[in-house]
């Protein structure tokens, strides 16, 4: 399953950075605006403890984690609905991920210039998230005209769409982006291919200093950014990306430690990847066995044939039904075979909608 989420901000907050930390995939890094000119893209495993505790039950010959796409989005600066600093390119590029990572910088340092030279957090939000409403804003003044016309003519998807696109044109103009707007299910069909860059989810990514990391609520630019995302009925991650970039160098028992010398449980990282899985409404399940315990990832809602197409298309079109356990009951009984006799082994049909942590066989004939 392919999706992505954008990283995008202002120039200069730490995207590559972080983006770098992320994927280890070498993105330039500078100290000067556009310094990322074409996106980049990296694929990250999705950190999941369930895969390492059935690798232990099941010593497979190979762990295959599930996998989530970052694009690196180079800086928006006021005007790039207009076509300022290069602003067409990077707001199509935006257009084409599935969710949206803003990272705010929430630190001082007069060595790091900024690109509006102050440093406000909410400022930077606004003038990013105005640069979308601006640019969605003119697709809808594109198709409005056409679209009232033939509304007017009784025409019915025509009545539908141009009910939305009044609907959002008025919430733009107030400042409010497309993911504020209460639209009907038919309404929400008839303006899904304009792709609204507003509709898209967000996550917030304060990005503060090595300082500020054992005590981020103490940060008086992190805090003004929760308190916008909570209007915004987003969601925040502090990290500091030049710490992440430096735990991103490190494995196994190093990392570990690395990261209680920190004060940490876990990575920025790790949280990172965690929620923008989450903010897809993303799920996992995992088949295990001998040859290899792997983890899949599904929308939450999906059935158990489309959730055993994701692994071959055959699966899907000769479904006979799903063997499933879950992963606490399978870590309770302490086996297969002991969850087996304990009943806790189901067999799912058609219409079962698959559920984050199953363990799966799928039977199939083709």
């Amino acid at each position: 399953m392919s999706l992505t989420t954008g990283i995008v901000g202002l120039p200069n907050v730490g995207k590559s950075t972080l983006f770098n930390a992320i994927t280890q995939a070498g993105a330039e890094m500078a100290n000067y605006p556009f310094c990322t000119i074409e996106p980049n893209v990296g694929i990250v495993s999705v950190p999941d403890k369930r895969l390492d505790k059935l690798t232990e039950m099941y010593h497979p010959k190979k762990k295959i984690p599930t996998t989530f796409e970052f694009t690196d989005i180079a800086g928006l600066v006021k005007g790039a609905s207009k076509g300022e600093g290069l602003g067409n390119q990077f707001l199509a590029t935006i257009r084409q991920v599935d969710a949206i990572s803003h990272v705010v910088r929430c630190f001082d340092d007069k060595n790091i210039t900024h690109v509006s030279g102050k440093i406000d957090p909410i400022d930077d939000i606004e003038t990013i998230n105005l640069e979308l409403i601006l640019a969605d804003m003119e697709q809808i003044n594109k198709r409005l005209d056409r679209t009232e016309k033939l509304a007017k003519q009784k025409e019915k998807q025509a009545i539908i769409e141009f009910s939305a696109l009044q609907k959002l044109k008025e919430a733009f103009d107030a400042g409010e982006p497309a993911r504020h707007v209460a639209l009907t299910d038919e309404e929400e069909t008839a303006v899904k291919p304009f792709n609204f860059l507003t509709k898209k989810p967000v996550l917030y990514v304060a990005n503060i200093s090595e300082d500020d990391l054992l005590a981020p609520d103490d940060n008086a630019y992190v805090q003004a950014v929760r308190d916008y995302a909570e209007k915004d009925g987003s969601e925040v991650v502090v990290i500091s990306a030049k710490i992440e970039s430096e735990i991103a160098e490190l494995e196994g028992e190093e990392k570990k430690v690395f990261l209680q010398d920190l004060g940490l449980e876990t990575s920025g990282l790790d949280r990172l990847i965690a929620q923008s899985y989450r903010l897809l409404g993303l799920a996992t399940y995992f088949t295990a066995g001998e040859k290899e315990v792997r983890a899949w990832t599904f929308r939450k809602g999906t059935k158990a044939p489309q959730a055993a197409g994701i692994i071959h298309s055959d699966f899907e079109r000769g479904f006979i039904r799903a063997e499933i356990v879950s992963y606490e009951d399978l870590v309770a009984a302490g086996s297969e075979l002991a969850a087996k006799e304990q009943g806790h082994l189901r067999l799912e049909g058609k219409d079962y909608v698959m559920q984050d942590g199953d363990i799966v066989n799928f039977r199939f004939n083709v």
